[in-house]
């Protein structure tokens, strides 16, 4: 059912967002597919795969000199960024979002924390006493981009507290593997560039507190503090984290001021459109530095950023990671405690950890179903959380390393239990959700 008329305005942001995260997973969908065939294949352009992404990219500025894999420049670089995007996604969240009371956030959370924790639970029951045992952390993650595509896929049939849950929880376990990536995969730590990637931040949030909301005066400082953490030996994913927490999300002006100011802009537009000779170009400019100048720099990046990511990073990535023969060895290790842990964890720890904690948090009356919610539709998003995907192969390459045979064989479960977890999700879905009601 349609949101009301008078909550269309509130309900806006984030249809743009499903609608943009929704489309991304299609065309993820079709980068892995090429990549795969591409891989697989020996005629034309695909004699370069995946061998491509082993050729270096080499820049060099004055005596500093950066030398790296396309794979790694993606991988470290581009998802720098993509990180930017989550830390932003995740401020907004906690700060005027779906997580923003607990009594809000009680139900997403509680499914997070067991779509995270019974997952690598099993994993590790899998792989014991294995050299493999570090990649725990793999099947606790959700794509949010494949899983909300999934959701599109039904069409307006799908309630939107269903939509703002599954993103909620998708969030959260980003969040999860935020701390993961920071606290389990970092092997070696040069503390002269650590202190200084601290003192960047520590200046970043100074700018903070002095009120600047000038983005120019973060950007430039958010490049140098990913060059400290990439030298310190911690992955510069966390360098967009802490880049998004350092921007400010208040709105440029206080709630009296930025009134005041409006009118006064406002005011000048109005004697402007007044006179014989105005220029519709010069009104229609002066109406968005209205709207940019006085808004949140936080909001203002996040929107500049999704469809870079949505349509550019994120495909690329999955581009160059799902790149990888599927040859005998990898398909015997899906059989191996590393392919049964990931796709176990996936398709049974999600949907397993993700029902019993909401359905706890219910009965204990921490939480509620939002409207036109069942149970049965949160045991269909349980089971697409479980696709991994883009977050579960980053993962993968930071626990077992990117030339590693064992990298091949979780790359295909995580493939594998991806595409199952959408085809069940949907049917399981398809078969709950009610059909629209017919226009009259």
């Amino acid at each position: 059912m349609p949101a009301p008329r008078s909550l269309r305005p509130l309900t806006r942001p984030f249809v743009r967002f499903f609608r943009h995260e929704a489309a991304s997973g299609l065309l993820l969908l079709a980068s892995t597919a090429l990549a795969l065939v591409l891989a697989n294949t020996n005629w034309g352009l695909a004699r370069y795969f995946p061998a491509i992404w082993s050729e270096h990219l080499r820049i060099t500025v004055h005596n500093l000199v950066l030398d790296h894999t396309l794979l790694h420049w993606i991988n470290d670089g581009l998802m720098t960024v993509f990180f930017l995007l989550v830390g932003l996604e995740i401020k907004r969240e906690l700060l005027d979002g779906e997580l923003t009371t607990l009594r809000q956030a009680a139900l997403p959370l509680a499914g997070a924390a067991g779509g995270i924790v019974v997952p690598a639970l099993l994993f590790a029951a899998f792989n014991y006493g294995t050299p493999t045992a570090g990649g725990w952390a793999i099947p606790m993650a959700t794509d949010i981009a494949f899983a909300l595509a999934v959701l599109q896929l039904l069409g307006p049939r799908v309630p939107l507290g269903l939509k703002v849950f599954l993103t909620a929880l998708a969030i959260v376990d980003d969040l999860a593997a935020v701390v993961v990536i920071a606290g389990f995969y970092t092997s070696t730590l040069h503390l002269n560039y650590l202190y200084l990637a601290l003192g960047t931040w520590g200046l970043l949030l100074a700018f903070n507190r002095l009120g600047l909301h000038n983005l120019w005066a973060y950007l430039p400082l958010g490049l140098l503090l990913t060059f400290f953490m990439l030298e310190s030996g911690i992955h510069t994913t966390l360098a967009g984290v802490l880049l998004a927490v350092a921007i400010p999300f208040r709105a440029t002006y206080p709630r009296r001021a930025m009134l005041r100011h409006l009118r006064q802009r406002l005011s000048r537009l109005g004697k402007a459109t007044r006179q014989p000779a105005a220029d519709p170009h010069d009104i229609s400019a002066e109406v968005e530095v209205l709207g940019s100048g006085s808004g949140s720099p936080a909001r203002r990046l996040e929107s500049k950023l999704h469809a870079a990511v949505a349509f550019g990073v994120i495909p690329l990535f999955a581009f160059a990671n799902s790149s990888l023969v599927i040859a005998p060895a990898a398909l015997r290790g899906l059989l191996s405690p590393l392919g049964l842990g990931i796709v176990v964890g996936l398709l049974v720890g999600k949907p397993l950890g993700i029902g019993t904690l909401a359905w706890l948090s219910v009965r204990l009356g921490w939480a509620a179903l939002p409207p036109g919610v069942t149970w049965r539709h949160i045991w269909g998003v349980g089971i697409l959380a479980g696709i991994g995907f883009t977050m579960s192969i980053f993962i993968t390459l930071l626990a077992l390393g990117l030339h590693s045979p064992a990298t091949d064989t979780a790359k295909l479960a995580v493939l594998l239990a991806s595409t199952i977890a959408s085809g069940l999700g949907y049917l399981l879905l398809r078969s709950t959700l009610e059909p629209p009601p017919a226009e009259a």
